[in-house]
């Protein structure tokens, strides 16, 4: 599998306790990102975050969080990103998708 060099980066900030089916949201999109044949994700878990309602989220264990801040980040080709991404739109419920531009340097499937 070949990513042009031009790629796109997909980044899905969500949180940690979003569920999809009952189910973590995360492992969700990772699955499906998998099943349509993305040529990688990456569920990244934050120790620290606040998104839209300003509520702060922390693995400090003073505060401790149920809730840490999630992102996955897919990086393809521009088309397979763009097909990808109406299939989030019934999933995330509360969360931020971006979408920018990746110079992909080097990427080798075996």
């Amino acid at each position: 599998m070949k990513i042009p060099a031009d790629g796109k980066l997909l980044r899905i900030f969500i949180g940690e306790a979003d569920k999809w089916n009952g189910k973590p949201l995360y492992e969700e999109i990772v699955l499906l990102a998998k099943k349509t044949g993305m040529a990688g994700a990456t569920a990244i878990k934050g120790f620290m975050g606040f998104g839209c309602k300003s509520h702060m989220h922390t693995a400090n264990l003073l505060r401790l969080s149920e809730d840490l801040p999630i992102v996955i980040e897919i990086v393809d080709s521009e088309d397979k990103i763009n097909t990808f991404i109406p299939q989030l739109d019934s999933m995330v419920k509360e969360g931020l998708i971006t979408l920018e531009k990746a110079n992909v340097i080097m990427y080798r499937a075996q």
